[in-house]
């Protein structure tokens, strides 16, 4: 197998809710035509909104969940005033700010927020991980 995502699916209880959400971040949806499922393009992955019961049941688990799912999604920035700037439009967005930005242990500097259903977000400048021009990050090695 190689050593890459390709996809990460969000299972969420309203579709359009959560579409509406990630546009009013700026975000583009990919193939309109696709109904009953969101695609956004990030880079060289995508970012896919389903609803949670039909990702439960092509998956052939029970949907019900509560509490950390033991995953955060994060977003990177290239400097670290632009951490405050992206926790400030997630939250007019309609996201809950869950960790105001501040320094990180590891040298950085990064908050968290959560999406209209609870996926968690963490917004990070970090000085050791570079931003290509297309948005990619290389870690070090």
């Amino acid at each position: 197998m190689e050593q890459r995502v390709s996809l990460i699916t969000l299972g969420v209880s309203d579709l359009n809710r959560s579409r509406e959400f990630y546009q009013r971040l700026g975000w583009r949806p990919s193939m309109a035509n696709t109904e009953g499922i969101t695609f956004f393009q990030t880079g060289g992955m995508a970012l896919a909104l389903y609803p949670r019961d039909e990702l439960a049941k092509d998956a052939t688990i029970a949907p019900e969940g509560q509490g950390f799912s033991g995953i955060t999604l994060a977003y990177n920035t290239r400097n670290r005033n632009e951490v405050d700037s992206v926790l400030k439009e997630a939250k007019a967005a309609g996201a809950t700010i869950l960790k105001p930005a501040q320094e990180a242990f590891w040298g950085g500097y990064s908050g968290y927020f959560s999406d209209p259903d609870g996926f968690l977000w963490e917004v990070a400048w970090n000085p050791h991980f570079p931003i290509a021009e297309d948005g990619s990050i290389r870690v070090p090695d």
